[in-house]
C-alpha cells in the first residue's frame, strides 16, 4: 500500500497517499476537512472552512509576481463510496487500501477517489511547494460534490479572489474540457399500506449482480447495463408466468452511478418455486448474451429466504413495475454540433421498495435547459400515471463553452511544447462545478483538466500513472506564465 509514496513525482503521490488513508466519503467529510486544515497550517498557507464546509486555502504570489492574474485551483474532497460485494471496507472508519499494477494504481475491493483525490493531491503539492513561481493562488476544495454539488451551490459570493479558474476534475489526459452538462435529481416516492402474504406462499431472493455499473455522466453513452432496468424485465415476466408478488426491492446507491446491483424479494406458490428458478436462470443468460461484447461477470441467482410477514399490494405492484418498465434511462441523445458527446440522458440510478414505500432516484443530465426540462418532463409523466409523487432537487446549469478562452489557448501552447502534440478540446457529458462556481463568479476563465482515470464510481477505478508527472509538468509552467 505504501508503494504509490515512491512513485513521481514524489510531491503528488504522497499527497494521494495520505488522501486515502482519511475516510471521506461524501456526507461525511469532517476527517477530511480537518485534515486540509492541519496540512493548510503546516504548509504556512492561510485557510479556512467556509458556511457551506468548503476549504479555502491562500497562497501569495512569489515575490515579484503579485501583479499576475490570480488563480483559483478547484477540485473537491469527498469520493463515492463503493465497494465490492464481498468487502467489508467502512468508508466511514477505514482507510483505502491503494495498490500498483502495472502502470495503473487501483485499490482493492473498493473505489480509489483518484475521482477528485488526483485533483486535490496536485492543489497540495502547490500549496506547500517553496520553489515554485506563480502569482497569487487560492484553492478551493469543495464539500459534497458527488451528491449534488452541495459545496459548489452554497459558495458564498466574494469569498474567492482570482480571475481564473482551473478545475482539476478532469479524467483524459491531453484533453482540456471547456464545457459540461448541467443535471437535476428527480425523484419519485408513493407510500402504499402493506397486505399481508399468503401463509401457503414461498420467498425467494433474486439477486442481479456482477455488471459494470460506471460513472453515469461519463460512461452512460456505452450501453453498459442497468441493474434496475434488467430486474424489472424478469419481475415482470415472474409475475405473469409464475405468480409471484413483489415484497421488496433494492437497487443502486448512488444517484450518479449506473446501478451494478440489483436484489427483489419475491414470495409466489411453492409449485411455482422450480418454474421461478429456472426463469432466473434463462434471464442471466439472456443478458449475459445481450451484453456479451460489454458484461462478463453477469450473476442471476435465486434464493430461498423467510417469508416476509407483508408484500406489495396487486394494484400498487402493477403500477410500480410497470412504471419501472417505462422510465427511460440511458442516452437520449447527442449534441448536434459535438456529435460525439452525449447532450441528455437520464440514470434509473436508486430504487427502493419496502415497508409501505416506494421510492425510485434518477440523474437527469442535459447541455440545454430545454432538454432537461424535457427529460424531467418524461419522467413526471412516467410516474404520475402509477400515481407516484415527483420532486426534483439539487438542478445545476451547463457549463456553456467558450472556445475564445484565454487560458484554454495557454494551456493548448504550454502541452504542444512540453509534449509535442496538440491537446483536445472538448465538452462533457459529466457534471462539473465549473457551471455552479461560474454562476457566482461570471468573469473567470475556466478550463477543467486533469489526469487519466478509467471507471470512476466504481470498484474498477483505477488511475494511469504515466499520465501524472506530465500533468504536474503541465500545471506548474502554466501558473509560472500566467
Amino acid at each position: 500500500m505504501n508503494e504509490i509514496k515512491n512513485l513521481q513525482p514524489h510531491c503528488i503521490w504522497k499527497n494521494f497517499h495520505a488522501l486515502t488513508q482519511v475516510p471521506r466519503p461524501s456526507g461525511h467529510l469532517e476527517k477530511i476537512q480537518q485534515f486540509l486544515l492541519d496540512f493548510a497550517a503546516k504548509a504556512g498557507v492561510k485557510a479556512f472552512k467556509d458556511p457551506a464546509g468548503n476549504i479555502v486555502m491562500r497562497k501569495p504570489a512569489t515575490p515579484g509576481m503579485e501583479d499576475r492574474k490570480g488563480v483559483i485551483l478547484q477540485a473537491h474532497m469527498d469520493m463515492v463510496p463503493q465497494k465490492s460485494p464481498e468487502s467489508t471496507h467502512d468508508f466511514v472508519t477505514d482507510p483505502i487500501e491503494p495498490w500498483i499494477d502495472g502502470d495503473w494504481v487501483k485499490a482493492r475491493g473498493t473505489t480509489l477517489g483518484a475521482d477528485n483525490g488526483m485533483g486535490v493531491a496536485a492543489i497540495m503539492a502547490v500549496m506547500e511547494s517553496k520553489d515554485m513561481r506563480h502569482g497569487p493562488i487560492d484553492a478551493l476544495i469543495t464539500a459534497d460534490e458527488e451528491t449534488g454539488m452541495f459545496g459548489a451551490n452554497d459558495l458564498p459570493e466574494g469569498e474567492l479572489q482570482g480571475d481564473i479558474l482551473l478545475n482539476l476534475d478532469s479524467e483524459t489526459w491531453g484533453k482540456f474540457v471547456i464545457g459540461s452538462a448541467g443535471g437535476i435529481d428527480v425523484t419519485a416516492t408513493l407510500d402504499y399500506k402493506e397486505v399481508a402474504t399468503d401463509p401457503e406462499d414461498v420467498a425467494l431472493k433474486v439477486t442481479l449482480k456482477g455488471l459494470r455499473g460506471g460513472h453515469s455522466g461519463l460512461e452512460i453513452h456505452e450501453g453498459r447495463a442497468n441493474a434496475n432496468k434488467q430486474m424489472v424485465r424478469f419481475v415482470r415476466e415472474a409475475i405473469v408466468e409464475c405468480e409471484a408478488r413483489l415484497a421488496t426491492w433494492h437497487g443502486g446507491n448512488m444517484r450518479n452511478a449506473i446501478p451494478f446491483k440489483a436484489e427483489v424479494v419475491l414470495t409466489l406458490p411453492k409449485e411455482n418455486v422450480e418454474a421461478l428458478k429456472e426463469l432466473v436462470a434463462e434471464w442471466q443468460a439472456n443478458i449475459a448474451d445481450q451484453f456479451k461484447n460489454i458484461e462478463s461477470g453477469v450473476e442471476m441467482f435465486a434464493e430461498e429466504v423467510e417469508v416476509p410477514a407483508t408484500e406489495v399490494p396487486v394494484e400498487i405492484q402493477d403500477n410500480l413495475v410497470n412504471a419501472i418498465y417505462a422510465c427511460h434511462d440511458g442516452m437520449v441523445r447527442m449534441i448536434p454540433s459535438y456529435p460525439d458527446v452525449v447532450e441528455t440522458s437520464s440514470n434509473l440510478a436508486i430504487i427502493d421498495i419496502e415497508g409501505g414505500k416506494a421510492a425510485l432516484k434518477i440523474l437527469a443530465r442535459s447541455s440545454r435547459e430545454d432538454m432537461k426540462d424535457y427529460v424531467v418532463n418524461m419522467l413526471e409523466s412516467c410516474f404520475n400515471m402509477a400515481g407516484m409523487k415527483v420532486e426534483t432537487a439539487g438542478s445545476y446549469g451547463g457549463w456553456d463553452p467558450n472556445p475564445e478562452s484565454g487560458i484554454l489557448h495557454h494551456l493548448l501552447r504550454i502541452y504542444k511544447e512540453l509534449n509535442g502534440e496538440e491537446g483536445i478540446i472538448q465538452v462533457d457529458h459529466a457534471g462539473l462545478e465549473c457551471s455552479v462556481i461560474l454562476g457566482k463568479y461570471p468573469h473567470l476563465d475556466v478550463v477543467s483538466l486533469g489526469p487519466t482515470m478509467k471507471s470512476p464510481h466504481t470498484t474498477s477505478e483505477r488511475c494511469f500513472i504515466p499520465t501524472i508527472e506530465p500533468f504536474w509538468n503541465l500545471l506548474k509552467k502554466a501558473l509560472e506564465e500566467i
